[in-house]
């Protein structure tokens, strides 16, 4: 008898992704898109609890974030025989007296540092602008910076029969603007309002929550989820804490290192690098530009010393901080960092900046969970195809 020719289903690849399933997948795949089709032509359904989210988000993403930075004290709280509940008191009592000490001690000063640098920040401005128009006056780019200038004034004149136009326009958007910051302003006080009240459920009951969304799947499912939930855990608080303590070290070595240069504005700058920094690359760029013009328009020397100051800073960060308190938990190519950053931005805006890290930590876990149960549960074919490769060998040897 001939043998049976293998089938199109028994090859290795329809093999690997599931056989006689593979049809199944694509199937469900199909539908999934269908299904992404529908709801998008009737998302207007939806927009209520897009409104919903998009006011509950902010108070929510604050309080996960004090309640990971919270947590490991009210553990060692709990250690000590205190009772939870207790505890939490404990913890809100003491950030009240926090909270209270920075409002008369710190913010007056960094309140009169800010008003001083946003009235001689335009000064600023105005002295880096005509050193550069000296320089390219009489520089080797002279004559080309002359002509850009002579059509820059020739556009100029016929600017005036366009000013009613501009003005009307400029008029409709700043009122249109002071509208939109009245709200966003109303709602950011308003979220800080609900945060210590989310933060108080999240301490008490937040690890319960796992085990109760847990108990939604079914048993033979919960210990995937289980380990699924405990990584996402551990990738969040790693990031979060880690994160926050760089940032405080960074904020800290820029306010020593511009205190020893005699920068203007140390401790401002220092808060400002503190929290810019929370945005790894793109933080510390943000942080150094304002450092940047005050020193360009002091002197030369007093730039030179920036750089020399904020170089030994992103030197310690780099080599000694973040790998001691951030390590490897996250296990991201800093290219792959950059690349979130910028992605996320482009969608969420400055929320999708600050998220976009831990977002796509979360989003790792689950793909690498369920791609590893996937491979798990298909690699049963490859001993078979193994043998089969190595009795093929054989015979052609």
């Amino acid at each position: 008898m001939e043998p049976e020719k293998p089938s199109f289903f028994s090859t290795r690849y329809i093999k690997f992704l599931g056989g006689r399933n593979t049809f199944f997948t694509f199937i469900v795949l199909l539908l999934i898109g269908l299904i992404v089709m529908v709801y998008d032509k009737v998302s207007f359904i939806f927009n209520p609890l897009t409104i919903f989210l998009g006011n509950v988000i902010l108070p929510v993403i604050l309080a996960v974030i004090a309640y990971y930075l919270l947590r490991p004290i009210l553990r060692l709280i709990e250690k000590i025989k205190i009772p939870r509940v207790w505890g939490i008191l404990i913890i809100f009592l003491a950030l009240i007296g926090l909270i209270t000490l920075l409002v008369f001690l710190v913010v007056p000063f960094l309140k009169s540092q800010s008003t001083r640098l946003v009235e001689e920040l335009p000064v600023y401005l105005i002295q880096l602008l005509n050193s550069l128009d000296s320089f390219l006056r009489t520089s080797f780019v002279a004559d080309y910076y002359l002509q850009i200038e002579k059509e820059a004034m020739e556009i100029l004149k016929n600017v005036p029969a366009e000013v009613g136009k501009l003005f009307q326009s400029t008029i409709s958007s700043i009122a249109t603007g002071i509208t939109s910051v009245v709200g966003a302003v109303t709602s950011f006080v308003l979220s800080i309002i609900m945060v210590p009240f989310i933060l108080f459920y999240l301490l008490k009951d937040g690890e319960k929550l796992p085990k109760f969304v847990i108990r939604v799947f079914p048993p033979r499912m919960r210990d995937d989820f289980q380990s699924v939930f405990r990584s996402i855990d551990n990738q969040i608080s790693a990031y979060i804490q880690g994160q926050i303590l760089v940032s405080m070290c960074i904020g800290f070595m820029i306010f020593i290192g511009f205190t020893i240069i005699g920068m203007d504005y140390a401790l401002l700058l220092g808060v400002i690098a503190m929290v810019t920094s929370v945005v790894p690359y793109l933080g510390p760029v943000i942080a150094i530009t304002p450092a940047a013009i005050i020193a360009l328009v002091s002197s030369p020397l007093m730039l030179v010393k920036l750089a020399i100051v904020w170089t030994i800073v992103q030197f310690v960060e780099g080599k000694f901080i973040s790998p001691q308190i951030m390590g490897k938990s996250l296990h991201v190519h800093p290219i792959t960092i950059i690349f979130v950053l910028i992605t996320s931005g482009s969608l969420f805006g400055v929320p999708g900046v600050v998220l976009g890290i831990p977002g796509y930590a979360i989003l790792k876990v689950i793909v690498s969970h369920f791609y590893t149960l996937f491979k798990n549960r298909y690699n049963r074919f490859e001993p078979n195809l193994e043998n089969q490769y190595e009795h093929t060998n054989n015979k052609v040897d």
